[in-house]
């Protein structure tokens, strides 16, 4: 009798490749309209500039590599020491945080960052995409109307025929580039300029006449400025332990560098969109989809090129590029962010439970209220319209735009201010706030509130209470034109409007609600503003709590017939009920009387 051999195991199944997505954050938060940091041949001039930053001021030791300060990019760069401050600031808000190599200048204090600096390299590759252009919105079917109407009480009504509020916050919402399409043009900039970007970061070889260029493992992890590895499970790792070439390299035995032309196949493989239910599908082309040569030639995306299609009752969207179609699930999320879109005439709470991510998004809002009590990396407020919005602590920086009559209070490391109308900022803000583009009508006030979370939060992130710069703007350049809404008639170089700062007898103090009764009795929780009201504003808080005190007083011990005193507090009580019903302040009553979250508001 025979037997027959068992079968050997099965060989394991290969290992599933990484992902590498776009990191958003230095293309919707690190450029800066600053004209002295475009160059006609960017390769070229950047590899000029790096011997400038080195020459310029000895490279800062103490944290390791090749690092400069304010001094050494204002000379390289010959910008004011504001403006190069600024460069060094804006680098280290879009710097990486996640991960083993974390920069040092992405974890230090906003009030030290020029004790340690930024690595050349970073800041040569920060420099480049400098050249980024944002997504213009779709042009307007009516455009001759459009123009005809500028300019008028309302930015948006400049760019828009005359019609209702809701009406604009509609359309404008439609003529945006949505969060999608602007990931997808990030993808398509870093596709098309990869070459460029390790031409950067190459050395050559011993054997300068074949002109080898090679990357080493070290100067590769420097793309994680742009880039973000994930495993099969879609974690965190390292770029250089992403690449099967560097992977498991040892410090003390760094692995061999390797050739650029292998490193951009590789990158050019399995990069993709930044989002896990966003899936590009490249159209064939003669060179191949993910061909490097054809990837470099190609001309940048623009809105222009891209068309936008709804597929019936499934709500998926497809997105159309010269390059490929993108197909989006109806249920799309971006990777990290959270979003408050489109509430009109509600008020909505975000809590630390309900913010995934530490990004936040509020977009298209209306005659609303948004409350994002919680602690935050990244904000943006778009499109927003007679609202109010009171943001939790921002430990890395504030954009806001294309907003009008909007209130917003918040404490926050930075934060930029482009393309508003009639907006009020109360700010506890540790850099100098930054505002560009086409403004109209701004105010800026010391920051007027607190909730009982609140020094928690700012420890958390980072954020100094016992400095605040919100008086001290820094307006840059002129009215940028790469914005999503522009001067429908051209007007070139129109210098950009600062803000004014709100008159100490007009400030108010803003109450946050407590929903949280347990959270109100505990001790360590915060009681009072912890940002220090400048002498003025305090002055005249007093002065406007004395009086009311004192109207108080006088109605109480007011001698009068019970009758009369009945009818006196009928009236009081009638005035306050129409008061909040014209200011709008009831709807706010009802709303946050309700215990669930506003439907309207989606992660």
């Amino acid at each position: 009798m025979t037997f027959s051999k068992p079968l050997p195991p099965p060989p394991p199944p290969p290992p599933k490749p990484p992902w590498l997505h776009v990191r958003r954050e230095p293309f919707e938060y690190g450029i800066l309209p600053l004209p002295s940091l475009l160059h006609n041949d960017v390769v070229v001039g950047l590899r000029t500039l790096r011997d400038k930053l080195l020459q310029q001021a000895p490279p800062i030791s103490t944290c390791g590599g090749k690092r400069v300060a304010t001094a050494a990019i204002a000379a390289s760069l010959e910008l004011s020491e504001a403006h190069a401050h600024l460069v060094l600031d804006s680098l280290a808000s879009v710097l990486p945080e996640e991960g083993e190599n974390v920069d040092p200048l992405a974890t230090t204090p906003v009030t030290e960052i020029d004790s340690v600096g930024a690595d050349v390299d970073d800041l040569l590759l920060y420099l480049y995409i400098q050249n980024y252009r944002r997504m213009p919105s779709r042009p307007h079917r009516d455009a001759a109307a459009v123009a005809d109407v500028w300019p008028s009480t309302s930015a948006i009504d400049g760019f828009l025929p005359s019609i209702s509020p809701l009406q604009v916050t509609s359309i404008a919402k439609r003529l945006m580039p949505c969060q999608a399409e602007e990931e997808v043009h990030q993808l398509a900039y870093v596709q098309k300029h990869l070459p460029s970007l390790l031409a950067l970061l190459a050395e050559s070889t011993e054997d300068e006449e074949n002109g080898t260029k090679v990357i080493a493992a070290a100067k590769f992890e420097h793309l994680g400025l742009l880039l973000r590895a994930k495993d099969a499970d879609m974690e965190s790792i390292p770029l250089s332990q992403a690449a099967l070439f560097f992977a498991n390299s040892d410090p003390a035995m760094p692995a061999a560098p390797v050739p650029v032309e292998q490193v951009l196949e590789w990158i050019s493989l399995h990069i993709c969109a930044a989002s896990e239910n966003l899936h590009q599908k490249p159209l064939v082309k003669e060179n191949g989809p993910s061909d490097p040569v054809a990837l470099s030639e190609a001309p940048d995306v623009t809105m222009m090129d891209a068309a936008t299609s709804t597929a019936g009752s499934t709500g998926a969207q497809t997105i159309f590029l010269p390059n490929g179609l993108l197909q989006l699930s109806k249920d799309w999320r971006p990777e990290g962010l959270t979003f408050v879109d489109g509430v009109v005439r509600a008020s909505v709470l975000k809590g630390e439970q309900d913010i995934k991510g530490g990004s936040l998004k509020v977009s298209h809002c209306h005659d609303s209220v948004v409350y994002a009590l919680a602690p935050l990396k990244y904000v943006s407020v778009v499109g927003c319209s007679d609202s109010i919005v009171v943001l939790g602590a921002v430990g890395k920086t504030v954009r806001v735009e294309h907003c009008e009559r909007v209130q917003l209070i918040v404490p926050t490391a930075r934060i930029t201010i482009a393309n508003c109308r009639e907006c009020l900022f109360y700010l506890g803000v540790n850099q100098l706030p930054l505002i560009t583009g086409d403004n109209y009508n701004l105010q800026v006030a010391p920051y007027n509130t607190f909730y009982p979370r609140l020094e928690a939060h700012l420890a958390q992130v980072g954020i100094d209470a016992t400095v605040n710069r919100w008086d001290r703007i820094l307006t840059l350049g002129v009215v940028d034109h790469n914005e999503t809404f522009v001067h429908p008639n051209g007007v070139a170089d129109v210098q950009a409007e600062g803000a004014t700062v709100l008159q100490p007898e007009k400030f108010t103090i803003f109450t946050v609600p407590i929903w949280n009764e347990n959270e109100a009795g505990h001790q360590l929780l915060t009681r009072a503003n912890p940002f220090l009201l400048p002498k003025p504003y305090l002055l005249a808080q007093q002065h406007r709590s004395k009086s009311a005190e004192n109207l108080k007083q006088m109605l109480y011990t007011a001698a009068l017939e019970d009758g009369k005193k009945q009818e006196l507090t009928s009236a009081i009580n009638a005035h306050f009920r129409e008061w909040l019903f014209v200011s709008g302040n009831i709807r706010q009553i009802y709303d946050l009387q309700d215990s669930d979250r506003d439907p309207k508001a989606t992660d």
